[in-house]
């Protein structure tokens, strides 16, 4: 009974993927218990008195996943499909990203079960209000700390700011990041996960490419989920020379063979690319871009976008993971077979969180520092943990992921030890 009741608090999806590197690491039956179950789940519901005088209540979700580096540390999401089992498996993969940038936190994930969309900017301040009355004792700046990701936004970190800050009595802009820069938000953060995924597929095409004759010929590029963040990696590939090809949002995609003009549809500030206004395109769906014979795909959407049941049609020669989760571990083994490069998303989507630590940072010293200076350093911080992880991967034999995996779970192993946690 009581290996029954232990067993429900696994994370399915993180065991799978631990088993996946009993090869490469041999981890100990401890070891992998450890790691294969968060140290603490929150679930609750939220009441939310809506705009016709009604109240929903709303599932909700907050899982630290592991602190052995430092305070935790991740996103918060809305959307429909949020459930237990998928904050779990988000808060394990950034336990890893903290990890293997080399940033002092452990690995959290927020969700709440909601379509944000059907909520007025009104209800979903209460919800976001709400969210932190229920959690305020369990995050703090050197507690947890969360950050926007799926549907939410400066705006919603603005405001969980100031609620927690209500609650604790004085103004404490450190418990989150990804702010509006005048609550103590960091130049270069909303671009931080696109410009980091730039300098990793930069820094890859260097080691691959290396001194060929054709080493500048421009990469063709499909990017799936055009918003934040495959918006922004769009425009700085297409000022890097490189040739997007394709782009899709949630209503379906665009395609030219001979590149896109992504000025024309990305040329307003603070608003989304307007891909259904481009001319002189060929209409695609989500799937069809994915299949596309290009270089570079990235996946920049939701997760588990490339499956058992469209893996062998993938036709790129390299992945980056834009997105959390978009390959299904069964989908990974067949692109691994088919020689497909993958970058994981633990290395090639680190940039936000990377910048995020920027910022928490500048929050405890209350110095704030300069666009170019972020971005210089995020470059420097990216490009370690890609070098650490490629240098091992032709060490190894390993692929990408695997080694990447392997580097920041034997960081998060060395940490538990010498805390005591494990022998």
């Amino acid at each position: 009974m009581d290996i029954i009741k232990e067993n429900k608090n696994i994370c399915i999806d993180c065991k799978s993927r631990l088993e996946l590197l009993q090869e490469a690491m041999n981890l100990s039956i401890t070891e992998n218990a450890l790691l294969s179950r968060p140290r603490r789940v929150i679930t609750f519901g939220i009441p939310v008195r809506m705009d016709n005088g009604e109240v929903s209540v709303f599932n909700a979700y907050r899982v630290q996943y592991n602190n052995a580096l430092g305070p935790t540390k991740g996103g918060i999401r809305y959307h429909p499909d949020v459930d237990l089992e998928e904050v779990k498996t988000l808060a394990f993969l950034m336990a890893l990203k903290c990890s293997l940038a080399g940033l002092p936190f452990g690995g959290a994930k927020g969700g709440v079960e909601v379509d944000p969309t059907k909520l007025s900017k009104g209800e979903l301040e209460r919800l976001t209000r709400g969210y932190v009355r229920e959690i305020h004792q369990l995050i703090g700046p050197n507690i947890d700390v969360p950050a926007p990701d799926v549907n939410t936004n400066a705006e919603v970190m603005a405001w969980f700011v100031d609620e927690y800050s209500k609650i604790k009595g004085e103004f404490l802009p450190g418990v989150v990041t990804g702010k509006p820069i005048i609550l103590g938000g960091s130049e270069g953060r909303e671009e931080a996960t696109a410009l980091g995924g730039a300098f990793v597929l930069k820094r890859y095409m260097e080691k691959i490419r290396g001194s060929k004759k054709n080493n500048k010929k421009p990469i063709t590029v499909a990017i799936q989920g055009f918003g934040n963040v495959g918006g922004n990696l769009g425009k700085i590939l297409d000022d890097w020379g490189h040739k997007i090809v394709a782009a899709s949002d949630a209503d379906g995609g665009i395609y030219k063979s001979t590149g896109l003009d992504i000025k024309s549809v990305c040329n307003t500030k603070d608003s989304r690319c307007k891909l259904h206004e481009m001319k002189n395109v060929k209409r695609i769906s989500n799937e069809e871009l994915l299949q596309l014979p290009v270089d570079v795909l990235i996946p920049a959407a939701l997760s588990k976008q490339i499956t058992v049941k469209n893996a062998d049609k993938i036709k790129a020669k390299t992945i980056i993971e834009m997105a959390n989760a978009p390959i299904s571990e069964e989908a990974d083994k067949i692109l691994a077979d088919k020689k497909i490069t993958v970058i994981p998303d633990v290395l090639a989507n680190s940039g936000g969180v990377i910048v995020s630590y920027f910022e928490w940072v500048q929050n405890s010293d209350n110095h704030y520092w300069s666009k170019d200076k972020v971005n210089e350093m995020l470059k420097e911080k990216i490009e370690k943990a890609f070098d650490n992880v490629f240098e091992l991967s032709q060490k190894t034999k390993d692929s990408i992921r695997i080694s990447a995996y392997s580097l920041a779970i034997r960081r998060i192993l060395n940490a538990e030890k010498l805390r005591g946690t494990i022998g």
